[in-house]
């Protein structure tokens, strides 16, 4: 754990070579450490998921959060630039890949990067974090509640589940998900799990009674304090055994 951090907007390029906004957090005098690409919720990039990006340089790592709507809203507020996000069909899977693989190669390339990187996604971005891990060169991923992952999409999504991208999973996978979730529900998370059971992928799985949706999020009705800290501490565990 560190008290002195770094944090400010940087902009750093895409795979598809297109630049983009991000938010980077760094940990002041930490030594060789391993890095975290945060990939914002649907509500978009906004106060709480900079704050989360914090939270990661205070743990001792370099993190870096990208603006996955800056190409659709470049400078507007989070809740505009989601809602023109949104009225276009979201972000495309291919987007997502590409702008990973970048804010990754962007920590890769501090100075103090031990060439270990891990990934982290919360709501819609759990699924993200999941489709990341399946197609990039990632060390750990994280997958706080992520829908479609498994599953059938509802008639209105225009994205798939990743259930043929599963065989491609490259790296150790924590899952954290409440039991009183509607999306994924219980059931799906067995099915995550029993499917990754069978294709013999590295992963652990928490499940906490009472916690809903977006257990993680303090500004929300649905934050849990116990999911929520204990959620913390698994991240912690995890992240420490596989990016240090």
């Amino acid at each position: 754990m560190t008290d002195t951090i770094t944090a400010r907007t940087v902009t750093i390029g895409s795979r598809d070579g297109t630049d983009i906004e991000a938010y980077l957090a760094t940990a002041d005098d930490a030594g060789r450490r391993g890095g975290v690409v945060v990939i914002h919720h649907m509500p978009g990039y906004d106060r709480s998921t900079k704050e989360i990006t914090r939270r990661f340089a205070e743990l001792g790592y370099d993190a870096i959060c990208p603006n996955l709507y800056w190409r659709q809203a470049p400078g507007a507020e989070p809740s505009d630039a989601a809602a023109a996000v949104r009225a276009q069909g979201g972000v495309d899977d291919s987007q997502l890949l590409d702008d990973v693989a970048g804010a990754a190669a962007y920590l890769r390339g501090q100075e103090w990067s031990n060439g270990k990187v891990g990934v982290i996604g919360y709501c819609s971005g759990g699924r993200q974090s999941v489709l990341a891990a399946c197609h990039l060169d990632l060390d750990a991923a994280v997958d706080c509640y992520g829908a479609l992952v498994v599953g059938t999409p509802p008639p209105e999504s225009n994205r798939p589940n990743l259930v043929t991208d599963l065989p491609s999973l490259g790296c150790p996978l924590l899952g954290l998900f409440g039991n009183e979730d509607r999306s994924p529900t219980p059931a799906l998370v067995d099915e995550l799990d029993q499917r990754l059971d069978d294709l013999g992928k590295p992963h652990e799985f928490h499940r906490y009674d009472g916690a809903g949706h977006g257990f993680f999020s303090p500004d929300r009705p649905s934050y849990s304090v116990s999911a929520a800290n204990d959620g913390w501490e698994r991240i912690e565990t995890f992240y420490g055994t596989h990016l240090s």
